[in-house]
């Protein structure tokens, strides 16, 4: 059985020039391919009201930012993309979220993973 995988934009509009830049991005290979079959994620688009509320709950950081990924059990998650804050870097963002969702910390190790699969996947 494979774990679900949704994707909602809660933003009032995503700009023609956003969408572009993301609208192609294999997220569900890339996620079967980071977290398993399995697991089942959420990625949802937000804009930088709920960003920078989101970050100053849980990461005491009073300000928008561009990711945040919450682990909520060990086959679930979720995935908050700012597309205003991430431009052409949706596809990359979406990985690095995922590596985090998987346990991984800001390392040589995880960047060298990004590269990796940013060439696998093509973003």
């Amino acid at each position: 059985m494979s774990g679900e995988f949704s994707i909602t934009n809660t933003t009032k509009s995503i700009q023609p020039q956003f969408r572009k830049n993301w609208s192609w991005v294999p997220f569900a290979k890339i996620k079967d391919a980071i977290l398993g079959k399995d697991y089942c994620l959420s990625l949802v688009f937000i804009g930088q009201k709920k960003s920078k509320e989101l970050n100053s709950k849980y990461r005491g950081k009073n300000r928008p930012t561009n990711v945040l990924s919450f682990p909520l059990d060990k086959k679930t998650g979720e995935i908050f993309i700012t597309p205003k804050l991430a431009g052409k870097e949706v596809g990359f963002l979406f990985i690095h979220g995922l590596l985090h969702l998987k346990g991984m910390r800001h390392s040589s190790t995880m960047e060298r993973l990004e590269t990796k699969l940013r060439k696998q996947f093509g973003v």
